[in-house]
């Protein structure tokens, strides 16, 4: 049986959805917050050890470090066949990863950020938000027409790219604009397993 640790932050949506995918996949695993208030030089040593670019998330796999979160989340569908898929679907997912690193994962995450724990120039928040709205605009577009992104069932390409909507008023957006999208996220928090990510990320979460 493998032994997994995931590292991760409470604030941080590429740590909750690998821990997400872990819990709807019902995979036993070892949850450490990390604080990254902390100067990195001064994050827990164990922590240092294994994360390559001394971020989060860190996914160790009987002492294996694995990084990037979309890279897990790969690795978490080949390994336990959740999430993952099926023939043409995989294919289909790797382009929906590909998208989110490079879109949402990118525009929400940052415009939450200047929204909520640090100041920026208008002009920046409002090149964030207008890519932000351009991005939830091609999640409507995909998911007024399908129930999941690739396939007729949730995977891995759902669970990443829906990672930082349930904070979506943290960036100052309103999910009622984009009704699709809304009813995706409200079926995802169907699926057995999930939790909100101020549940599932508190730092003081039971194992």
């Amino acid at each position: 049986m493998t032994t997994l640790t995931l590292y991760g932050n409470r604030f941080s949506g590429h740590s909750y959805k690998v821990r997400l995918a872990l819990m709807l996949a019902d995979v036993s695993h070892d949850y450490v917050h990390v604080d990254l208030t902390l100067p990195r030089a001064e994050r827990p040593e164990d922590f240092r050890a294994v994360s390559r670019f001394g971020e989060v998330p860190v996914l160790v796999a009987d002492g294996t470090a694995m990084c990037q979160s979309n890279a897990i989340l790969q690795w978490l569908a080949d390994s336990y066949g959740h999430l993952d898929g099926i023939g043409g679907e995989r294919q289909h997912i790797r382009e929906w990863l590909s998208w989110e690193a490079n879109r949402i994962g990118f525009s929400v995450p940052n415009l939450r950020f200047y929204q909520r724990f640090a100041k920026a120039e208008p002009a920046l928040l409002a090149w964030l938000e207008g890519r932000a709205r351009a991005d939830l605009d091609t999640l409507q577009a995909t998911l007024t027409e399908r129930q999941w992104l690739a396939g007729d069932n949730a995977s891995i390409a759902d669970v990443s790219a829906s990672a930082y909507l349930w904070w979506l008023a943290e960036a100052g957006l309103d999910i009622a604009q984009w009704p699709a999208v809304a009813s995706w996220l409200a079926r995802i928090a169907a699926l057995p397993g999930w939790q909100h990510p101020d549940e599932l990320m508190s730092p003081d979460i039971p194992d």
